[in-house]
């Protein structure tokens, strides 16, 4: 481009003439090859130094002193308990950094965790914490010199805490100086991030010891799914969700990206009760808070190890999670052995369905590496219904025990409703659902997401 504009400019501000004057543009041509070097070199330059602007950042984040802080944030990233934590805290920050560690209730005035040295319990230094930095201390990121006080100098630092929501999290360390100035707001945001997986995680367990509070855990479980559809340019939305019992397994989430690319993801864990509620919890926090949504491989490859860092025997999930972009009109996807997903499309012979088959197998039981996850792609078109549902819709079962899922009447209602709203679609797929189990009580939950596509 910058070539281009170059030999613009020289032949506007050369002399007049007609095409035919060779001599004139003879003396033009070594100015426009002077110009398109030049950009060459300059593009070129900006590359390499782009390149080795990212080289740079990574090798200050992944060797040296900072290294240790990085390799923590990456096992902070799968604690989910306090007790997850201090063995993050033991094994890189005590052991391969020699940090020592207070980690502090301020609301309760309780120490949650402390290194087992001088520093953090001698008596002296817990006091003078205490009146230096109480529960109202509200600075995210803040630098200890020698005496405990804030200091503004990185060289004079011996160590760093972190305050949020009225806990503390002391790091000692006389080397802290060394480490580069931007690791400190990864691990804040991390630090962060655990205190809301572990208070979530906590909540339920505490809440599943009462057997008289099961409506509680349901009432906490239905918090994590969208409590409005969020309004979405081109995208119109519908769901549906009921479990069998007070608890369930089911899920499903809509998370905007932009203006045009929407995730859309649903799911259902194996089992019934308190630990498929747990997972499914833990399954929707770790969509929620993973940085790149586009990174459909990732999330599924983060979700497997969440899931399996809960220790909970024979516990999986299979999911749908996609993408629909609507400038592109395409949606991406992984289907993690969820049978039911379709795109419902018009044609000129009425309605088609198109399956949005299984490229992945379930999740958080059988090892998965990034190479056995595989994304597909199919074309959107202006109209279309995409429908998502757990097991519980199509394998309901008649009188006669023959599963609606395999029935033409199932086919025939997605195709007559498919040209209404999402919520009267999935309003008509539930009636029918409830109408063909002749309104006996039914053996799983019901859940649904439709997303219906607008023109561009």
């Amino acid at each position: 481009m910058a070539a281009f504009i170059f030999i613009v400019i020289a032949v506007n501000l050369a002399p007049q003439t007609k095409l035919t004057d060779y001599k004139t543009y003879s003396n033009l041509f070594p100015i426009i090859v002077t110009g398109i070097v030049f950009a060459t070199l300059f593009f070129t330059a900006l590359t390499i130094f782009e390149n080795a602007r990212i080289r740079i950042e990574k090798r200050s984040m992944d060797t040296g002193a900072t290294a240790f802080l990085t390799k923590f944030i990456e096992k902070l990233r799968f604690c989910y308990s306090l007790e997850d934590f201090t063995s993050a805290v033991s094994e890189i920050l005590e052991l391969e950094a020699d940090c020592s560690v207070l980690y502090i209730d301020r609301n309760a005035n309780y120490i949650l965790y402390n290194s087992p040295n001088k520093i953090t319990n001698d008596p002296k230094i817990l006091n003078k914490l205490e009146l230096n930095y109480t529960v109202e201390w509200h600075d995210p990121i803040n630098f200890l010199g020698d005496n405990l006080g804030l200091v503004t100098s990185r060289k004079k630092a011996r160590g760093f805490f972190f305050a949020s929501d009225g806990e503390q999290f002391f790091v000692f360390n006389r080397y802290t100086y060394l480490f580069d100035t931007e690791i400190y707001e990864k691990l804040y945001e991390e630090f962060v991030r655990f205190q809301n997986r572990s208070r979530i995680i906590s909540s339920l367990s505490e809440i599943s010891e009462l057997s008289t509070e099961w409506q509680q855990l349901a009432d906490a479980q239905i918090s994590f799914l969208p409590k409005k559809m969020p309004e979405i340019k081109n995208l119109k939305l519908g769901a549906y969700f009921r479990p069998l019992i007070n608890v369930s397994g089911d899920y499903y989430s809509v998370l905007p990206i932009d203006e045009n690319k929407t995730l859309l993801m649903l799911g259902d864990v194996s089992g019934k009760g308190l630990a498929a509620a747990l997972v499914m919890g833990l399954v929707m926090n770790t969509v929620k808070i993973k940085e790149n949504k586009e990174d459909l491989v990732g999330m599924i490859i983060s979700v497997d190890a969440a899931i399996k860092g809960m220790h909970l025997q024979d516990k999986y999930t299979v999911l749908f999670i996609g993408i629909v972009d609507t400038e592109k009109m395409k949606i991406t996807y992984v289907n993690a052995s969820m049978s039911d997903p379709i795109i419902v499309t018009r044609s000129p012979e009425g309605y088609r369905i198109k399956s949005l088959s299984s490229n992945c197998s379930v999740v958080g039981i059988i090892p998965i590496e990034p190479g056995d996850v595989q994304v597909s792609e199919q074309r959107l078109f202006s109209g279309d219904l995409i429908m998502m549902a757990s097991d519980g819709v199509s394998e309901v079962m008649n009188a006669d025990k023959v599963e609606l899922g395999d029935t033409q009447l199932f086919t025939d209602t997605i195709k007559a409703s498919a040209s209404k709203e999402p919520q009267e679609f999935v309003t008509d797929i539930v009636n029918l659902v409830m109408s063909y189990n002749a309104d006996t009580r039914l053996h799983d939950d019901l859940t649904m997401l439709v997303a219906k596509v607008g023109k561009k």
